[in-house]
């Protein structure tokens, strides 16, 4: 089973993509920040990290730079953002730009993790 760790500020997000991927036998780990998801990343493994762009303190960039910085470099990293203006770098495996399609989300998550 592919596990997957999503980082929202919005619990309302969180528990959609959250029901969603479980419903496709997705194992599903939630982060209401930035920085307690990259304390997730870093303890825990993970097929795939969807993660918010705009988010306070620790957004979606330094997310990615972070797991990009990482040993498990290679995990692939979607960015979710209603503010696509606000994506710092080109460093994520994807983005979904809110509001974004159940059936997007679903087909990026079975690409990415194969």
């Amino acid at each position: 089973m592919r596990s997957v760790l999503v980082i929202d500020d919005e619990q309302m997000i969180l528990s959609l993509v959250e029901q969603v991927l479980q419903r496709m036998d997705y194992t599903v780990e939630t982060a209401e920040n930035g920085r307690t998801g990259i304390d997730k990343f870093d303890t825990g493994h993970f097929d795939l990290v969807i993660t918010d762009i705009s988010m306070p303190e620790t957004d979606g960039n330094q997310v990615v730079e972070h797991i990009r910085r990482s040993p498990r470099n290679h995990t692939p990293v979607v960015g979710m953002s209603g503010t696509p203006w606000k994506l710092g770098n080109h460093r994520f495996d994807c983005v979904l730009p809110k509001p974004f399609q159940i059936d997007n989300l679903l087909k990026t998550a079975k690409t990415l993790t194969g």
